[in-house]
């Protein structure tokens, strides 16, 4: 999915970074040779937001933006409606780099990225975002990576996941919506924190191939909302040659929303 190139970006040191593409080279991205790397799942959660839903100059964040795949992604897609989008990181180095990529491809008028560490309070003003998409730490529980990047990336740091999701709801205006891809294992812990603040739960299972069990899910909740739960048909992202799926391909390859293949 992405070709490397060698780029070097100068923070406090001279430090390594590759430069790589999303959606088939319309993307360039930005990210550490040696570090938090971004993955299909950020893909494919940006292709999650219904384009249908996006009123023009939406306001959409991207909590734990990583190198920015998820809303440089977005960004690309979305463009034409005239949406602002912000992406937060705890990750300075990581922020620095979004930031380069947004510009790169001509996305910095409407699209920035900013340090911020959610477990801080006011350090941003809730109640303000049409969308928030999130793919946060799968675990507080698994061994940490030796690399201190990824290890920031992958494990909650003082933070579990129900508050995670308590400060994306908080940022969310009533009736806006909270999209988010984690480990199909969270969904009781997901649950429970959207119980009461957010309904129209629409919930898509990830497979690999079939016959295998799910292991990803996407969730999709509308804050203030009580209408019932769904489960959308599975989502098969390879065949069984392990080439990719015609509407995984549209997603990854071209950019495609979920709901408009």
């Amino acid at each position: 999915m992405f070709l490397l190139g060698l780029l070097f970006f100068e923070s406090r040191n001279m430090v390594s970074y590759t430069n790589d593409y999303l959606l088939n080279k319309k993307i360039k991205i930005f990210q550490p040779e040696d570090g938090y790397r971004a993955s299909t799942d950020a893909v494919f959660l940006s292709s999650m937001i219904d384009e249908n839903k996006v009123a023009n100059k939406a306001k959409i964040l991207d909590v734990g933006s990583g190198t920015g795949a998820i809303s440089l992604c977005l960004a690309s897609r979305l463009k034409d409606k005239n949406v602002e989008i912000l992406g937060i990181d705890i990750q300075k180095e990581l922020v620095e780099l979004s930031n380069l990529s947004a510009k790169e491809n001509g996305f910095d008028d409407f699209l920035k990225y900013q340090n911020i560490d959610i477990r801080e309070k006011n350090v941003i003003r809730g109640g303000n975002f049409d969308f928030v998409v999130t793919n946060p730490p799968y675990s507080d529980h698994d061994m940490p990576s030796p690399n201190k990047s990824k290890k920031i990336a992958h494990n909650h740091q003082d933070f579990d996941l129900s508050g995670w999701l308590a400060f994306c709801l908080k940022m969310l205006k009533p009736k806006g919506y909270i999209l988010l891809i984690n480990r199909a294992e969270a969904l009781n812990e997901i649950f429970s924190s959207l119980e009461n603040k957010a309904g129209d739960i629409v919930v898509l299972p990830i497979y690999s191939k079939e016959g295998q069990e799910a292991k990803r899910v996407v969730v999709i909740a509308r804050k203030t909302s009580k209408g019932i739960t769904k489960i959308l048909p599975p989502f098969y992202t390879h065949n069984q040659d392990s080439s990719y799926t015609l509407k995984a391909e549209k997603i990854l390859r071209e950019g495609k929303g979920y709901f408009s293949i």
